[in-house]
Order: C-alpha cells, then structure tokens, then sequence
C-alpha cells in the first residue's frame, strides 16, 4: 500500500511506485515537483504518454518512461492521472481490471470527472481522490484543491500531507472544483499576464526587458508572501504605500478608470461560464 513516511527532521517520503498516466504538461509538473520537493526519487516515477519520444527529458532524470499503462498501473501504488476529460474513459476502462483496492489510490487531476463516474467504472473500492494543482507545483508552490474520497476518510491525510509538501492545499466539495480550476489553475495564466504587462510598463519607463521581468516577477512574489505569510487584506498593504497626492495612488486610479479590477472579474466569471458541464464516462463490457 501507498505510504508517506515522515522521518524525524519531518521530511516526508512517499514509499512505492508513482504511476503519472499522462506525461502532459501538468503530468509532468507533478513529477518534477515530487522530486523537487524530495518526496521521491526519479526510479520510484514512471510516466507514461502514446507520444513517449516526448519525454525524453524524463528518461534523462532517470524516470521510467513508456507507453504502456497496464504495466504502470501494475508496478506502482499510486497513481495520478492526468489525461485530456476525453481520454478519461478509454484509460480507466483499460486499467480497471488490474486496480487493487489493497494496493491502489488513484488520484484523478482530470477535469470535469467526478468521483462518482470514475467508481462506476473502477468500482467502488478503490480510493478515489479528485485534485486541482496548478503548474507551480513543478517548485512546490502550488495552489491545489483536494475532493476526498467519502469512503475511504482513513487516506484523506496522507493525500493531504503529499499535497501540502507540493505548495498550499484547500479541502473543498466536489460541486466547487469548476470554481477552484478556474481561481486556482487557470489563475497562474492571469497572474502571469499581469507580470508580463507590467514588465512591458517598466521596458517603456527605461528598463532592459530581462530586467523588467526580473523587477515585476519578484515584485508579485513578495506581494503574494505578504498576504500569505502574514494574513492580510490586499488593501491594509495598499494602504502603507499609497499617500495623499502620491504617484502610487495616481496610477492605481488611472488603472481602475481603464477598468482593471472589473477586467480581471469579469475574466474570472467569463472562464467560469465557458466550463462545459462534467463528462458522464462510458463504459466498456
């Protein structure tokens, strides 16, 4: 079975196999940040992909790379899969048979599957967990929500743990995942939008482009660690560096006259309202 082990200094290593069934961009953000984090070693990883010339760069870490999910699933005790909704039902149907409910968790980063459609196929004893990272957990530094398995409460933790040593992690109900893979996944994308804007800014005010990048990645970096580390409102931070008549103030409104926030907002509901209802998967005899 699937284990993490805490060691005294609370390092945590996950002991077994790793299966990632998908060796796409968030299948393999995963895999780096498992071994960023030191959670595992690349020989305790396999990936797969049809396209496995792909991941030639993860051959090279010492990751087990190949096509072949039936041998995946059989080697390791945790699997995470991380496929396009419309190939969800294909690999679940292939894999089926060789899930061992003594042996398995199956972590699901699909989206739009619930819980309940991936056990009609799987059956209901195999642990079933529905998680939304996003692709900084490459560095750890993920914000990724977890649907727990209702069955099966006596693993919630150690997925819980694993995520947490990946970035941040939020508990959530299932009927909130469209939400949080819009605010948390899709958000990276808005996120570095504005860094890239704000980049272009400081190259029009006399800044190189490295540098400007440079000044305007950390600067949204610390901004962030003032929120997280400290528990605060964005506008009390605000506040300390906004003065009467001040230039901060002057672009923050000219900012808001051109419709920043009410951007920002309504690019949040608008991908929100785009999301497609969640797949019913197909079965196959």
């Amino acid at each position: 079975m699937f284990q993490c082990i805490i060691k005294k200094n609370q390092e945590l290593m996950i002991t077994g196999k790793i299966a990632i069934i998908g060796g796409g961009n968030i299948g393999c953000s995963i895999a780096d940040g498992l071994l960023h984090a030191n959670l595992t070693t690349p020989e305790n990883i396999i990936i797969t992909r049809r396209k496995v010339e792909r991941l030639e760069n993860k051959r090279k870490l010492g990751i087990e790379v190949h096509s072949d999910n039936c041998k995946a699933v059989a080697d390791a005790n945790l699997l995470i899969i991380a496929v396009k909704p419309n190939k969800m039902a294909e690999i679940l149907n292939e894999i089926k048979d060789l899930l061992n409910p003594d042996k398995h968790i199956v972590i699901s980063v699909v989206t739009f599957v619930t819980i309940r459609d991936i056990k009609i196929i799987v059956g209901n004893a195999i642990p079933v967990f529905r998680v939304m990272p996003n692709t900084a957990i490459a560095l750890a530094e993920s914000m990724s929500f977890i649907v727990p398995d209702t069955q099966f409460t006596d693993k919630q933790g150690v997925i819980i743990e694993l995520f947490e040593r990946l970035g941040r992690v939020l508990l959530i109900e299932e009927e909130l995942m469209k939400a949080a893979t819009v605010l948390g996944a899709c958000g990276i994308a808005y996120a570095l939008r504005f860094i890239r804007a704000a980049s272009q800014g400081g190259i029009e005010i006399g800044f190189d482009a490295a540098t400007a990048m440079e000044v305007a990645a950390q600067t949204v970096k610390g901004a962030a660690s003032l929120l997280i580390e400290r528990h605060l409102h964005p506008e009390s931070e605000i506040d300390k560096v906004t003065t009467p008549q001040g230039i901060t103030i002057a672009g923050l409104n000219e900012m808001e006259h051109q419709g920043f926030s009410s951007a920002l907002i309504k690019g949040i509901v608008t991908s929100f309202s785009k999301m497609p209802a969640n797949l019913s998967l197909p079965t196959i005899n």
